[in-house]
């Protein structure tokens, strides 16, 4: 006599999927919906549900299905929020074989041919349902002919038949589509909401998992419950019905939070050589680099949000090293460098997964992180500089007014700094040089700004300056002007740039064409100099000699040097004054 097979084992992700609302978790939003609608009979004839993977749209829709079609025990009921679970529908559909619920996977069937089929059934009445359900998962992948062909159904169905899609890529449904559909968004179940749900299956399983385990494996399914239910599993499986965090730990390949924390600390502080240690010993332990490198993130996000709103810290999630070190380190660093931290492991977890070697590509990210975790900010740099005034630069060979180095920051010379941060640190260094840093002089004027580009050999920005523009407006940092009809199209941009780079500071350099302009500074060099001659001219000794020298004009006029005659007398050259002599 052979013995019985045994019942084969069913996974946990469909042994506890939900049949109908009240077992549904995360998704009260969309429940409190659909019970209006049924209660008032205001149903939809189409519905799209979408969410990310494993958040229970297939479920809902089949729940759905049962939702509209149960009969009660008595087999006189009608659409329910709760459906019985016994009559003889509730059974079909929970069991896959109701001939009137029809379910399509259109990643499989994407053609148009597919929803001909589904068109023609339309038609005809279901065969004992109250209803014909189409549910359509993964709708967003039938052609663009598919949706064309369902427009017309979709738009004036039967009273008899409705439908249900199911999506994970809303934004590829067509909009045509969208509009004759009720919409459903399935969001991320919480994972507070996940650990307790967790706990109460693996109660009815009869597995013994420490807390900190079920936060684990709640956080790492990222809101998606199949995905938990998955994780669930194979802990289970893992530790033999008795599941502890560390365990789950070496599962997941996670580091050890409480060496998170003191990771991340050796490398605020600038201890390279330890941090790097800490590192090998866990990836020694089975721990991920890249995950690594993502809790690292996640400790910074944490400490950024203690540090704004310290009451985060009063939340059921946290635990207890996250209450307590985290909120001492979140007092302890700015959020110049929470933020600092963020940009430079958010772009070494890019660079350790993409790299060959995922450690190296992670060891570097935090020696980067470690030699700028004490460099000051801009704003400090700047304030260091207005309290320790630097001492003037030398001036180049030529005695001009830029500094010798052609432009820019004048080098300051430091001592070499230290081998790492562990033993006082290359950026501590760094931020003790800064402060020596000569900033070259703003020019003053906009006269001021195109003498400087002239010294710089910028001949034909240094024309354009003084013949194509209108000032209309000039401050240190700052210049608006009315560009000439033959100035270049770049000037603004070009002139900017080149000013930044000579004198170490933001210039702003716009184009304003409303407001009034003054004269070009060819225009006004022209003008003074025709007033100088003006002013020579009505000279009573000047009036003398052109009276001598009938016809006679003034053509240069110089000022008279200081060793040269006294004040008040003038100067001239035998070429300065000409005209024709009397015959």
């Amino acid at each position: 006599m052979t013995e019985p097979s045994p019942t084969p084992y069913r996974v946990l992700a469909r042994k506890y999927r939900p049949t109908d609302f009240a077992t549904l978790i995360g998704q009260e939003a969309m429940v409190r919906t659909l019970t209006n609608a049924i209660q008032t009979g205001r149903l939809a004839h189409a519905f799209v549900l979408t969410g990310v993977r494993g958040v229970g749209k297939t479920t809902t829709a089949r729940i759905i299905a049962r939702a509209l079609n149960c009969v009660g025990p008595d087999g006189h009921g009608g659409p329910t929020i709760d459906p019985c679970g016994v009559c003889e529908h509730c059974k079909a559909i929970a069991e896959d074989r109701h001939v009137d619920i029809l379910e399509m996977d259109a990643a499989s069937r994407t053609g148009v041919n597919d929803i001909r089929e589904i068109i023609e059934g339309v038609r005809y009445r279901p065969t004992s349902a109250r209803f014909k359900v189409y549910i359509i998962d993964e709708v967003h992948m039938l052609s663009t002919q598919a949706f064309n062909a369902l427009l017309k159904t979709l738009e004036e169905p039967p009273e008899h038949v409705k439908f249900v899609f199911a999506t994970t890529e809303i934004r590829k449904i067509p909009v045509t589509v969208l509009s004759r559909c009720q919409r459903f968004d399935l969001r991320r179940v919480e994972m507070e909401v996940l650990a307790a749900h967790f706990a109460g299956i693996a109660e009815k399983e009869q597995a013994a998992i420490e807390p900190g385990a079920l936060r684990l494996i709640a956080r790492a399914a990222d809101g998606s419950v199949r995905d938990g239910l998955s994780l669930l599993d194979q802990a289970i499986s893992h530790g033999a019905g008795t599941v502890s965090e560390a365990q789950v730990r070496d599962m997941l390949g996670l580091a050890d939070r409480a060496r998170v924390f003191d990771l991340f600390e050796r490398v605020m502080k600038g201890e390279i050589g330890p941090a790097l240690d800490l590192l090998g010993e866990q990836y020694a332990l089975g721990a991920d680099p890249a995950v690594v490198l993502q809790d690292m993130l996640e400790l910074t996000h944490w400490l950024t949000r203690l540090k704004i709103t310290p009451d985060a810290a009063d939340s059921s999630a946290a635990s207890e090293t996250e209450r307590v070190k985290g909120g001492a380190m979140a007092t302890a660093l700015s959020m110049a460098q929470l933020t600092r931290a963020w940009q430079m492991l958010l772009k070494g977890l890019a660079e350790t997964r993409s790299a060959p070697n995922p450690l190296q590509a992670a060891e570097m990210a935090l020696v980067r992180l470690a030699y700028v975790s004490d460099l000051p900010s801009p704003a400090e740099l700047v304030e260091q500089l207005r309290a320790n005034p630097p001492s003037p630069a030398p001036r180049g060979p030529g005695g001009g007014g830029a500094p010798a180095s052609g432009g820019g920051f004048t080098a300051a010379m430091a001592a070499p700094a230290p081998a790492g941060p562990s033993g006082g640190g290359g950026a501590t260094a760094l931020a003790a040089a800064a402060p020596m840093a000569q900033l070259p002089p703003m020019p003053a004027t906009f006269a001021q700004v195109a003498t400087l580009f002239s010294e710089k050999r910028e001949g034909r920005v240094a024309v354009a300056l003084k013949t194509q523009v209108h000032l209309v407006r000039f401050e240190p940092g700052r210049i608006e002007f009315r560009p000439g009809a033959s100035a270049q199209s770049d000037l603004a941009p070009t002139v900017a740039r080149l000013l930044g780079e000579w004198t170490g500071r933001r210039w702003t350099v716009t184009v304003n064409s409303v407001e009034p302009a003054e004269p070009t500074l060819a225009e006004q060099e022209a003008l003074a100099e025709t007033r100088r001659r003006e002013d020579a001219a009505s000279h009573p000794l000047v009036q003398a000699v052109l009276a001598a020298f009938p016809g006679a004009t003034v053509e240069v006029v110089r000022d008279i040097a200081a060793d040269e005659p006294e004040a008040g007398e003038l100067a001239f050259d035998a070429d300065q004054i000409a005209g024709e002599e009397e015959p």
